[in-house]
């Protein structure tokens, strides 16, 4: 049985704040462990706002229990017609994380027959210590950049083999055909990076760092231009020299193919390329004419993979001045 890190950082967080509220004298102290376990979240950004908003919640749910409570009595049925007016009030003012929490504080409410100032003031202070301790627990967080650059250069190494397999496929030195399978798994594996980056990028609260999750997003829309560019590849059937041009040009992305890499010498190399079938004689025959077309496409295709990587260096570039 593996323990993981959260669990630690949960059970630690329910039993401080159990003790603090305890220790306080106030009334129902399990309910701040309670609340510090549902508080602890995957990151930094995303428990400040859970505890911000059910404090918000809280004081939405109090103000409509003191309406329901003082015309109804403290009964079950004034309590559901405070879920009927509070659900949907919360949902509306995006607070519906804090739904389940306030109104088991309300029910504290409805069991002690109580709204006075010093009650609300107890009930306040176990959210406030629940979701405190989960925040203090949440200040540290493993540094998930050495797994990021990993994936990164999983990655390149995925694109490099795809690009190669595409190369020896053109030039019917290979005919492999699990290259789509290939572009799924990369995909795949891009998503799983693009988690991490997300997390990562939530865990800097006093600066902007989301460089690894634009670097994946790129990648994924790479990712798609590779699939649509092998759609047209498999449509394309004329003689190896006829396409040696596209495939250098395959081959010598495959070997540059890097993060540092702003793809400016790749779209000069596709422009030379175009300028040599623009020079070569006119297709003679329907299916000669139909061959060009998808040559054709396949570079305006490989055009925008590329495209996809120079805006993302200048966009880089931008922000580092």
């Amino acid at each position: 049985m593996k323990i993981g890190l959260r669990t630690i950082k949960t059970a630690v967080s329910a039993t401080l704040a159990m003790v603090v509220a305890g220790s306080l004298g106030l009334l129902y102290p399990a309910s701040a462990g309670i609340i510090s376990v549902l508080s602890v979240t995957n990151t930094k950004k995303t428990s400040i706002l859970t505890g911000l908003y059910r404090l918000l919640s809280l004081a939405l749910a109090t103000g409509i229990a003191y309406i329901c409570f003082t015309l109804f009595g403290f009964n079950p049925v004034a309590f559901g017609i405070f879920l009927l007016l509070f659900i949907p009030s919360a949902v509306y003012f995006k607070l519906s994380d804090g739904i389940v929490v306030s109104s088991v504080l309300v029910t504290q409410y409805l069991v002690e027959k109580n709204l006075s100032w010093a009650f609300i003031g107890n009930e306040f202070l176990l959210m406030t210590i629940g979701v405190g301790f989960a925040l203090l627990m949440n200040a540290y967080m493993p540094d998930a950049e050495k797994r990021l650059k990993e994936d990164q250069e999983v990655i390149e190494v995925m694109f490099r083999k795809i690009l190669n397999n595409m190369a020896a496929y053109l030039n019917q030195h290979g005919k492999e055909r699990n290259l789509f399978e290939k572009c799924d798994d990369l995909k795949a594996f891009i998503r799983t990076g693009e988690t991490w980056a997300k997390t990562h990028a939530e865990n800097h609260l006093l600066s902007s760092d989301d460089y690894y999750l634009n670097y994946f997003t790129m990648r994924r829309m790479q990712s798609n231009s590779l699939k649509d560019m092998l759609r047209i590849l498999e449509k394309i059937t004329v003689e190896p020299e006829q396409v040696e041009s596209i495939q250098q040009l395959l081959e010598y992305t495959a070997e540059t193919f890097a993060e540092t890499n702003d793809g400016q010498a790749i779209l000069d190399r596709i422009t030379q390329v175009y300028d040599v079938y623009r020079k070569k004689e006119l297709p003679k025959t329907r299916e000669e004419f139909e061959n060009r077309a998808q040559i054709f496409q396949l570079l305006q295709v490989f055009h925008s993979f590329i495209q996809i990587k120079a805006e993302f260096s200048r966009h880089q570039n931008e922000k580092a001045l």
